[in-house]
């Protein structure tokens, strides 16, 4: 019941309404949180909830099309899927962060799986060892692709487009006219994408501890900017992000469960994700990599080493567009003409830029995260596992694929048309 605030009513003197401050508080957070997506929306500001929204319809349609699209099993294939296209586009969101692009990754991917595959079984190298050489290697084809451009001042379509061309051709050389190898099925390899962690607590812990670590380190971060005098989101909104990850998270355990636990690719990748992620974010060098995909001229006057930065962005493109072409072999099992010109001729290339893109990474530069890739993958790759469920022929999931990857990058030109009307660079 409501009591006077101890004046004659209509003073305005406060009026008990029997809530709490805290309540008001959370009520308040949480009113502000809504405004704040809303005025994003309308701005024409892209961000993940607009990818969820649109993962959420492409579940329900295929769902309801198909009931097996939900099914755990097919979501645990889904979750080992994504890993090698989702490797390859976490390596072209830190080039795309600079304002570039690297259209050589599909064919660097093929060459890493040929390279291993020959050196493993042709040669008798150890697995391991193998593995060490097709991922150096990846390095140094980046390191080769950032020089022309960093030093040289080729641009970095024209070498990324050269690169594509000459590593395929390698490939195919390496493996022969008609050479498929086929990789030990119990190998180290093989294994990236078969191994499950069977125990229920496995998959249940990942969840735990990822919810956690992101509660930990936003409150962490809240904690800093409060004390700088920065703007801080408010506990509300932190605690309704918490809980909506747990809930996914568990979720997703759930299901992993229910068929044969967490998979091995899809734990590593998630470890690349919050590597990647700490890196650009939580460090100095990262900030030099936002700082010059904000303008190369005022990072030059700010005293960063431009050059070096991209060439050690195009060594990070490189050396993951090799992993991810390991995971593509493990799928597998193979090495092959066919997959290595299917790897050169641009689809691995699409899906992951596509990936980057649609998950919210900036064509123009200076914004995006690891974690979009996580988002835009499933995009690709649900329409991919729909598709494929559905008997849809090949020439329709390009167009629809095509398709959402213009709407996303025609989104990402309407926000900077609209930041730059709001005089923000």
């Amino acid at each position: 019941m409501a009591v006077s605030g101890g004046g004659p009513h209509g003073d305005g003197a406060p009026v008990a309404t029997g809530r709490t401050p805290r309540a008001r508080a959370w009520q308040e957070n949480l009113r502000e949180y809504a405004l704040e997506v809303r005025g994003s929306v309308r701005d024409g500001e892209r961000g993940p909830l607009l990818v969820v929204a649109g993962l959420i319809v492409i579940c329900v349609v295929f769902q309801a099309l198909d009931d097996k699209f939900l099914s755990p099993r097919n979501l645990s294939n889904l979750g080992v899927d994504i890993v090698g296209t989702g490797l390859v586009a976490v390596g072209i969101v830190f080039v795309l962060l600079i304002r570039e692009i690297d259209l050589s990754v599909g064919s660097v991917s093929g060459l890493a799986g040929a390279a291993f595959a020959v050196l493993n079984v042709n040669h008798g190298v150890p697995e391991w060892l193998a593995v060490i050489v097709a991922v150096v290697a990846g390095t140094a084809v980046g390191a080769f692709h950032g020089f022309f451009f960093a030093w040289l001042g080729v641009p970095a379509f024209v070498v990324t487009l050269a690169g594509l061309l000459v590593w395929n051709g390698l490939t195919l050389y390496l493996l022969g006219a008609s050479g498929t190898i086929n990789i030990d099925e119990e190998g180290l390899v093989a294994s990236l994408t078969s191994r499950h962690f069977d125990a229920d607590v496995a998959a249940y812990a990942v969840a735990a501890v990822g919810t956690a670590g992101y509660l930990l380190t936003v409150r962490r971060r809240r904690s800093r900017h409060r004390a700088a005098g920065m703007p801080y989101r408010p506990m509300g909104e932190i605690w309704l992000r918490t809980a909506l990850l747990a809930v996914v998270s568990f979720a997703a355990a759930h299901t992993l469960n229910r068929f044969q636990g967490l998979p091995l690719a899809l734990l590593i990748f998630l470890v690349v994700l919050v590597v990647s992620d700490y890196v650009l974010r939580r460090t100095r060098y990262g900030r030099r990599v936002y700082a010059l995909g904000g303008g190369v001229e005022a990072a030059r006057r700010a005293g960063i080493g431009v050059e070096r930065v991209r060439v050690a962005m195009f060594m990070v493109s490189g050396t993951l567009a090799a992993v991810g072409g390991l995971f593509v072999a493990s799928g597998l099992t193979s090495a092959s003409p066919t997959t290595a010109r299917a790897a050169g001729s641009g689809m691995l290339l699409i899906n992951a830029i596509a990936a980057a893109v649609i998950g919210g990474t900036s064509l123009f530069g200076g914004r995006g995260s690891p974690w979009s890739v996580l988002l835009g993958v499933l995009v690709i790759q649900s329409i991919a596992s729909g598709m494929g469920l559905l008997g849809v022929e090949d020439a329709v999931q390009f167009m629809i694929t095509g398709g959402v990857l213009l709407a996303a990058v025609a989104a990402d030109a309407l926000s900077r048309r609209v930041e730059t009307r709001r005089g923000r660079p």
